[in-house]
């Protein structure tokens, strides 16, 4: 099996950060863009809200770059917060000239304002930003002829100097292994640089509002080839998932709480929120996900309510359409009645470890967006901060390998994937049993509240999975399914080792037994 080299760039993943870097690239070099699924099938596509920038005539960066650093809590970098809002305003022109079609009102965006901002900036295509955004880029990206977008590929490993075909034992990556879904053969895809954009590992949980293949495939290899990821006990809960017996992961937006919705007691209908934060419904996310959660716990509740009905009818349709028209669907009619809500896994804060530049601690790759830990977020994300990181970053990783080329060199050969000792399983029920397992037990060991006993607990079952998940892989040949099993018991235990490292509670990690935070703000590194 000959290695695929007609193509200098190797981008994992399809959404936002890989595809602003495919186009910033592509007039420079051949660029292959793997997607696991869909080319439409990440994260950024579901996106609601919108994105944070400094448009306003009363804003500014100082005060998008202080509202940042307050809900980082102390481990946002501020170099990066600087880099990245200073950059915001330049990556929402591109996109308008992309075709992003912007809410517009008079003299100019129509900007609305979300948890933890001090000042209206979140740019937005009605509630459904990330749908347009994606449509634009891969608009763009496919009319470009040193483009290739290439779906239905899980990626197995990166290539690196062990999988030279003169082996040099070396940390510089080469490219991936990626299992082509609907042949079943696994191909080496080769180039002189690499970037991950492969999103986050919210399916780790039971309930997460990330997409279905959100399974933390980048984290977890780039931890296999030698890189270091940080802060991945930073895992932020979305305050406002729908619940609903029937539909999964429909998230609403930020934006409800930031144009009047308020949180309730379903029975008493008492609004809580001032309880537990001067800020009230507009406090950072780890506060309101921790409110509902302790509501729901302590009350024994199946949810909570988020009620808008007060507002004007024609306001609230029109300016959640999308949510609206879901909503309605399901016979809850927003504009008159609460809607029922409960916490969920939302973003993946921490990740592979990168500079300005997206640059990993592994020649020869890179990392953008959910998948990486930049500095932006710190300890909590602040909302619509995610999608400017992917513009952001995904230019900064095109533009240092441009201005690097001739450093970069062209890959040697590399050897096939070696399938000779491995057979089809006859056991997919071990694959689901597992997969059930993680999510369930992180969801209940490591979730919005932790203690060192459930975080012991959940470490004991992972190194018993881990086991078990070692010995399928290496019996039976590889399918999607097992791909991504194998990364979230990855990805689990980066997150449970973190969890257990940090003696405070700080932003999104908060443990019973150090409720108090340390005097000194320092990030949790992991060395392979």
């Amino acid at each position: 099996m000959a290695a695929d080299s007609s193509h200098d760039v190797i981008i994992i993943g399809s959404g936002a950060a890989g595809l602003t870097a495919a186009i910033a690239l592509a007039d420079h070099c051949r660029v292959l863009v793997l997607a696991k699924g869909d080319l439409t099938g990440g994260s950024t596509a579901w996106a609601q809200g919108g994105i944070a920038a400094v448009l306003d005539a009363g804003d500014t960066f100082d005060n998008h770059i202080e509202d940042t650093m307050v809900a980082g809590a102390g481990l946002s970098r501020r170099e990066t917060v600087e880099f990245v809002i200073e950059n915001a305003p330049r990556a929402i022109e591109r996109l308008a000239r992309m075709g992003v079609p912007f809410n517009m009102e008079e003299g100019g965006l129509h900007l609305t304002r979300e948890g933890g901002h001090s000042h209206r900036r979140i740019v937005h295509v009605d509630d459904a930003t990330g749908w347009a955004v994606q449509a634009a880029l891969l608009k763009t990206a496919e009319a470009h002829p040193n483009i290739t977008l290439l779906p239905g590929q899980a990626c197995i490993d990166l290539i690196t100097g062990r999988h030279e075909a003169r082996y040099s034992g070396s940390g510089r990556v080469w490219g991936v292994y990626a299992l082509d879904e609907a042949s079943g053969t696994v191909h080496a895809h080769v180039g002189r640089a690499t970037i991950l954009a492969s999103g986050g590992a919210g399916r780790v949980y039971q309930f997460s509002t990330a997409p279905r293949g959100a399974t933390g495939d980048g984290i977890a290899m780039a931890w296999r080839a030698g890189a270091r990821v940080s802060n991945m006990e930073m895992m932020q809960f979305h305050p406002t998932c729908l619940f609903n017996l029937d539909v999964k992961n429909f998230l609403i937006t930020e934006a409800v709480r930031g144009e009047g919705g308020i949180l309730k007691h379903p029975e008493t209908g008492h609004r809580y929120m001032p309880d537990y934060d001067p800020r009230a419904e507009l406090a950072p996310r780890d506060v309101v996900a921790r409110a509902n959660d302790d509501q729901i716990k302590r009350y024994g509740l199946d949810y909570v309510h988020l009620d808008i009905s007060h507002q004007d009818p024609d306001f609230v349709a029109g300016h959640f359409p999308n949510i609206y028209d879901k909503l309605l669907g399901l016979g809850i009619d927003m504009t008159k009645q609460p809607i029922p809500v409960v916490p969920a896994q939302h973003y993946t804060c921490g990740g592979v470890l990168i500079d300005l530049a997206g640059r990993t601690d592994l020649p020869g790759l890179y990392a953008a967006g959910e998948c990486s830990e930049s500095g932006l977020h710190g300890a909590n994300r602040l909302a619509s901060n995610s999608l400017l990181e992917c513009f952001v970053f995904g230019e900064a990783a095109a533009k240092d390998i441009i201005a690097r080329w001739d450093q970069l060199e062209p890959p040697p050969a590399i050897r096939a994937w070696d399938e000779s000792r491995v057979t089809d399983s006859d056991e997919e029920v071990v694959i689901k049993q597992n997969w059930t397992e993680i999510r369930r037990f992180m969801w209940n060991y490591v979730g919005i509240v932790r203690t060192t006993k459930r975080l012991e607990r959940a470490r004991h079952r992972i190194a018993l999975l881990r086991h078990e998940v070692h010995e399928y892989y290496s019996q039976f040949r590889v399918t999607t399914d097992l791909i991504e099993l194998r990364n979230l018991i990855e990805t689990a235990d980066l997150i449970v080792r973190s969890a257990l490292h940090r003696k405070e509670s700080r932003g999104l990690h908060y443990t019973l037994d150090y409720p108090g935070m340390l005097p000194q703000a320092v990030d949790t590194v992991l060395v392979p």
